[in-house]
């Protein structure tokens, strides 16, 4: 494990490993050994990547900007809210700062994946035990082709290899950044994350709950609610629902 010397806001190390089987493993074994808030773990290549289904492995080739990110809080309830949609306004905002040429391209799909027009260009997992979260994050920055079950679903930055690390810098500030700014009010998250909603104001399927529960839900998105649920307006109700868990369909 080598320490890298990337800006990171969060005056904590960034650590790169050349293969692993997972930087959330990798994460968990820095906090065991006492990282600060803040530390990152980032590696070439991941053997054993996961994504929030576990039917659904994380594929990325050599060149992706694959890495966990560490926080540490007092307690459960220091943790702040919608983290994972945090996390990805983030990305969003740090990819822009990065190509300009994709300003207002980028839009975070509920619960926890960044779209690039209208393909998935990274994914997020959040997890946590107790006082430390563990963020993990792979953005598809180099890879040139994409196995046949997601080849229509996902796209690259297009970029060079090396442009992961400049990239991941622009991450942890837009992210310092987020976590320091207001909760509510002008330009809060929340008004930041509700422009740049991927499907707002359109029809959309959603399964609610677990994958297999067959609790469909069909009407227009209206926007996050204040703890990053998931609003949508359904035909038979005078207001949005609010969901806080699911998977996000569109017609």
């Amino acid at each position: 494990m080598k320490k890298l010397e990337l800006y990171n806001p969060f005056s904590a190390p960034v650590f790169h490993l050349e293969t692993t089987a997972s930087t959330m493993l990798d994460a968990r074994e820095l906090a065991a050994r006492g990282s600060p808030h803040g530390t990152v773990i980032m590696a070439d290549v991941q053997e054993a990547g996961r994504g929030r289904i576990p039917s659904r492995p994380w594929k990325a080739e050599k060149g992706s900007l694959l890495f966990t990110l560490l926080l540490r809080y007092p307690g459960m309830e220091a943790i702040p809210q919608a983290l994972t949609l945090r996390t990805g306004l983030a990305l969003a905002l740090a990819i822009e700062d990065f190509v300009p040429a994709f300003k207002g391209m980028t839009r975070v799909k509920w619960p926890n994946d960044l779209m690039l027009g209208s393909k998935k260009v990274a994914g997020i997992l959040t997890e946590g035990d107790g006082k430390n979260v563990y963020i993990g994050i792979g953005v598809n920055v180099a890879q040139g082709e994409f196995p046949p079950d997601i080849r229509d679903k996902a796209v690259s930055l297009g970029l060079a290899p090396e442009a992961r690390f400049p990239l991941l810098e622009a991450f942890l500030r837009r992210f310092h950044g987020q976590l320091e700014g207001p909760d509510s009010g002008s330009d809060s998250w929340r008004e930041q994350l509700d422009r740049r909603l991927y499907m707002k104001g359109s029809q959309v399927r959603f399964i609610d709950g677990p994958a297999a529960s067959g609790r469909l839900v069909e009407g227009t998105l209206q926007g996050i609610g204040p703890g990053g649920e998931l609003l949508i307006q359904t035909g038979d109700s005078a207001e949005a629902q609010g969901f806080i868990t699911g998977e996000l369909d569109v017609y």
